[in-house]
């Protein structure tokens, strides 16, 4: 089981390697295979993976269109640049529910249940 610094650093890995799919190599001096175990320190934790987004989008946004058809090796397969988009896709939102239900188990609320149950307290405008 990962710890939450580990789940966080584990997506930053994903976002600064599945790119390298795409033709966006990794930066150089991240190193993919330690990074989920790299830091407990949650400046650095938060830091590494607003990065790894930063990275990710960049590579996105990097894809001509002309490649967009273009087949790719996938794990023994076929795949195309908008079928691994989707897949990181997948693999965000896998981890973005993790990250829901352990808040949740905590009592941490997420901020948009907050807002809604913030408006349903409120009385209805006359």
């Amino acid at each position: 089981m990962r710890s939450i610094a580990q789940l966080f650093l584990h997506v930053a890995a994903a976002n600064h390697n599945l790119p390298k799919l795409i033709g966006t190599p990794s930066p150089a001096g991240i190193d993919v295979n330690s990074l989920e175990k790299s830091t407990t320190d949650k400046a650095k934790v938060v830091s590494t993976l607003k990065d790894s987004f930063a990275h990710l989008k960049e590579a996105i946004v990097k894809i001509p269109d002309a490649d967009l058809d273009k087949s790719l090796d996938w794990f023994g397969g076929k795949n195309t640049e908008p079928g691994v988009l989707l897949f990181i896709t997948r693999h965000l939102a896998e981890h973005l529910g993790q990250s829901i239900a352990y808040a949740r188990s905590v009592g941490v609320t997420p901020p948009w249940t907050e807002d809604q149950l913030r408006q349903q307290a409120q009385p209805p405008k006359k």
